[in-house]
C-alpha cells in the first residue's frame, strides 16, 4: 500500500508523487489542461454540487462540511474504487483547487481512503 499526498493544482509538481487524481468536480481555474498530468479525474468522488455551495470555503462550516461530504462517500462506493486500487498499488497524489490548505474536501477524501485501506488490511480481505 502506497502513502496518499495531497497537493494544489497550483503548487510546482514535486517528483515521486505516484499516480495524480484531480479530486474536484469542477476544471479548476486558470489551469490549461495540458499543463496538469493526470492519471484520472474522477468527478464523483467530489461533493456534491448542493454540498459545495452550501459550504463555500467557510471554515465556521467545517465540521459540518465534513459529516456531510463522508455520508456521500459512503453513500457512493463504487466512486472510491478507483482511488483505493490505486493506492493499494502504489503512492497517490490527490489534486485540489481550494487555496485554504486546512479545509477541504481532498483532506476529508485522503482521511476516509486510509480508513478504508486500514479496514481492509485489518480484515484481509480483499474488497473496499
Amino acid at each position: 500500500m502506497g502513502a496518499i499526498r495531497l497537493a494544489r493544482v497550483h503548487d510546482p509538481r514535486a517528483e515521486g508523487t505516484g499516480r495524480r487524481f484531480l479530486v474536484e468536480r469542477l476544471w479548476p481555474r486558470g489551469v490549461r489542461r495540458d499543463d496538469l498530468p493526470l492519471d484520472g479525474w474522477p468527478k464523483d468522488v467530489a461533493p456534491s454540487t448542493e454540498l459545495r455551495r452550501w459550504f463555500g470555503h467557510d471554515p465556521q462550516r467545517w465540521a459540518e462540511f465534513r459529516r456531510r461530504y463522508l455520508a456521500e462517500l459512503e453513500a457512493s462506493p463504487e466512486a472510491v474504487r478507483p482511488l483505493l486500487d490505486a493506492a493499494h498499488a502504489g503512492d497517490v497524489t490527490l489534486l485540489y483547487s481550494a487555496r485554504d490548505r486546512e479545509h477541504n474536501s481532498a483532506l476529508v477524501l485522503r482521511d476516509h481512503l486510509l480508513a478504508r485501506l486500514a479496514e481492509n488490511s485489518s480484515t484481509n480481505d480483499d474488497r473496499f
